[in-house]
């Protein structure tokens, strides 16, 4: 008689990020929604999994090996467009072809591209900021700081004073070094993009935000308890 122990093997929903950063983020983004406590799982067992960089989520190995299951598994792939959003999209498009999926649109969905193929798991990839436009993470974090917030516009003025003065990172990273200059003004300093969210820094019921959960819940067929 098999034990009731969930095996780390027997997980059938997984999000699948780029390191340990989003993980936090998009955990503490799931919490503030209440998600696994509103909804439930078609399939019950849930996990995100992170990768320690880009490069080692976006592999064909890496994700031929997720994805050449049964159709009962469902994946969620969050990436950064980062600096080129077409060029990003191409290699997703590729990888995806590669492994089997056919139909892959030429261009992403704004609300998240899905793919489905007899053979292969669910999958479906949101290219952080919205799918839409070049960026990353800290684009979509910036995007929930409250529009009426007196220190955001100073925080950018400041990022692009240093920048006139001694630019030491590059353009790609403004939205980064934006949010966490505004960070360190917060009532604990340094605060991460995952416990700004828990902290009520950021405003989670932000537009942005409720369309990635929207997002999350189609993918995993989440229905209302």
């Amino acid at each position: 008689m098999e034990t009731a122990v969930v095996r780390a093997d027997s997980y059938e929903n997984y999000l699948l990020v780029e390191g340990d950063e989003d993980k936090h983020v998009f955990s503490q983004l799931l919490q503030h929604y209440q998600v696994f406590e509103k909804f439930k799982l078609k399939h019950e067992n849930f996990e995100i999994k992170s990768h320690n960089g880009i490069e080692n989520l976006l592999s064909l190995r890496t994700l031929r090996n997720y994805l050449v299951v049964d159709e009962s598994r469902r994946y969620g792939i969050i990436i950064d467009a980062d600096e080129d959003i077409a060029a990003r999209w191409k290699q997703i498009k590729s990888i995806c072809e590669a492994i089997g999926y056919h139909n892959v649109p030429s261009d992403p969905s704004p609300d998240g591209t899905f793919l489905s193929e007899e053979g292969l798991a669910v999958v479906s990839i949101w290219l952080m900021p919205n799918n839409r436009t070049s960026g990353m993470m800290e684009d979509f974090i910036g995007w929930l700081v409250p529009r009426d917030d007196l220190l955001w516009p100073m925080a950018g003025d400041i990022v692009q004073k240093v920048i006139e003065r001694d630019q030491r990172f590059r353009k790609s990273y403004i939205s980064k070094a934006c949010i966490h200059t505004w960070l360190a003004w917060q009532k604990d300093p340094g605060t991460s993009l995952g416990m700004s969210i828990n902290k009520h820094y950021v405003d989670a019921s932000a537009s942005h935000a409720q369309q990635f959960i929207t997002w999350i819940r189609k993918l995993f067929e989440l229905e209302a308890v």
